[in-house]
């Protein structure tokens, strides 16, 4: 339902504070004699967000990148119950005196141990006396009760650190810090038999209610994989279809598109940056590199609306980032890629599967394998947020030479695709700051329409197995039988043993 609300001319500084204690997302404000132009950003329409804001007390600190390599970001927490516990981090909004400033108090009053009752497990940190109040602007809370999408706003000198507390979202009712109930986990995460059955209502485009949300739709039945006779429809609904186990591999993480137009017959282009036509409600994250060429502001996955308008715009595959959006340079996964060259069989990239299975056993480690959808195979093994990316691949790195060592006529070390001489590449570079890895349950740009499918160990010793045996087709009915077999892979409690 769409609703008609009068226009406010004056007063405008109290609207946005009534726009804010409702907890609506925001307002738009423009020039009293402009005219609305689509598709064409201008000074004259301004959209403004209302943003939450929270007082933070400061535990810590940890480094960065670049010119931010001495204080990257500050660990911070509110009290609950007379304990401080961990929020997350502040790293956006500090200019180079503020944090100069903050180094030194921080410093001067620095702790062997942490002063959260509930540390997050990180390496390289640095534990202070909480005595530093700030202000930060954010978005939303996140599950695990954490700020998302922070902004540091100012100090806050007058206000006692124990006085710092979890505040309550409009209309939410307090609530405290360490609660696993979020305005996140209340979004719906599947389509109901009624919005799919007025996805087949649509006809060519429209308007489409899903989730509490409205999307607008195109070209639903434009062919993107012909030789199999699957629409853009087909991909809207399969990615709503299989949302309650995709949207979890996806939520609090950035997401790098790979978009087909017209499908894995036309050209393709990789995206990073939001568009600017998305939807206000769209999840989004800010990431600021050392690298300006580098720094984009992502579409974060969260809810099904969401993968509805990314199948409308053809985005067939879904590369979502190794670390979450708190902890950009925390990576929760190792990653393990088995590549194979034009020489590699897949019977061969089984056989060096196999090999990860009996090492990874051996080493009492949990990991679980998935297969591209492509040629290839991938084995995801979740770790505490604690390494730096560095770690995790030369973790990764011994892992695979030990493996390689055994069947070293299958493998090759050479980075160049030439130099390669078509033998598997097992790549552990992939465990890198804004590299990323198909998402489990993701479609491929191939003209079958496979999907990136998670498997059992037990599955790599069935006959039949293919990288592609999985399609939109028949993968629902996979999910249903078995559910989703990377469900383990969520839960970040693992740490790395010696090599």
């Amino acid at each position: 339902m769409v609703r008609y609300a009068a226009h406010v001319e004056t007063d405008g500084e109290a609207f946005f504070t009534a726009i804010k204690e409702q907890g609506l997302e925001g307002l738009m404000a423009k020039r009293r004699d402009s005219r609305y132009e689509p598709g064409r950003r201008s000074r004259e329409w301004l959209k403004l967000k209302a943003r939450k804001e929270q007082e933070l007390v400061i535990g810590g600190w940890e480094p960065g990148l670049g010119s931010h390599a001495e204080l990257g970001a500050v660990l911070v927490g509110v009290y609950q119950g007379g304990e401080l516990r961990y929020a997350g981090e502040v790293g956006s909004g500090m200019d180079t005196t503020t944090r100069a400033s903050l180094l030194k108090r921080m410093r001067a009053a620095e702790l062997p141990e942490p002063p959260f009752a509930n540390p997050p497990r990180l390496r390289n940190v640095h534990w202070t006396e909480p005595r530093i109040v700030i202000r930060a602007e954010f978005t939303d809370w996140t599950s695990d009760q954490l700020v998302r999408q922070s902004t540091f706003k100012g100090l806050d000198p007058t206000k006692e650190p124990r006085d710092v507390v979890r505040e309550p979202l409009p209309g939410e009712g307090p609530q405290p810090p360490h609660a696993t109930a979020s305005a996140t986990d209340a979004k719906p995460l599947a389509a109901t038999p009624a919005e799919l059955a007025a996805l087949e209502e649509l006809g060519k485009g429209g308007t489409w209610s899903i989730g509490g949300r409205t999307v607008s739709l195109t070209n639903l039945d434009k062919p993107l994989f012909p030789e199999v006779g699957l629409t853009k429809r087909d991909l809207v609904r399969y990615y709503v279809t299989v949302a309650p186990v995709l949207l979890p591999h996806l939520r609090d993480r950035g997401l790098t598109l790979d978009r087909w137009p017209d499908g894995p017959a036309g050209p393709h282009f990789w995206h990073k940056e939001i568009p600017t036509y998305a939807p206000d409600w769209v999840g989004r994250w800010h990431y600021e590199s050392s690298e300006p060429d580098q720094s984009h502001t992502y579409i974060v996955a969260d809810e099904v609306a969401t993968l509805a308008f990314l199948a409308n715009q053809a985005a067939i595959d879904l590369h979502p980032w190794t670390s979450r959006t708190g902890a950009p340079h925390r990576p929760t996964y190792a990653l393990i890629d088995i590549d194979p060259g034009p020489r590699t069989s897949f019977d061969e990239v089984l056989v060096i599967a196999r090999l990860y299975r009996t090492a990874l056993e051996h080493l009492g480690v949990r990991a679980y394998p998935k297969v591209t959808g492509k040629r290839g195979l991938q084995i995801w093994v979740p770790v505490e947020p604690r390494y730096e990316f560095r770690e995790t691949a030369a973790w990764v790195e011994g892992l695979s030479r030990a493996v390689g060592a055994i069947v070293p006529e299958l493998v090759s070390w050479q980075w160049s695709v030439k130099g390669r001489g078509g033998l598997a590449r097992l790549d552990y570079t992939q465990n890198a700051s804004n590299k990323t890895l198909v998402a489990p349950y993701a479609v491929r740009p191939l003209d079958n329409a496979p999907v990136s499918a998670p498997i059992t160990w037990a599955e790599l010793d069935e006959p039949g197995l293919r990288p592609d045996r999985w399609t939109i087709a028949t993968m629902p009915a996979r999910v249903k039988e078995v559910g989703d077999l990377f469900e383990g892979a969520l839960t970040y409690d693992q740490v790395l043993p010696q090599l």
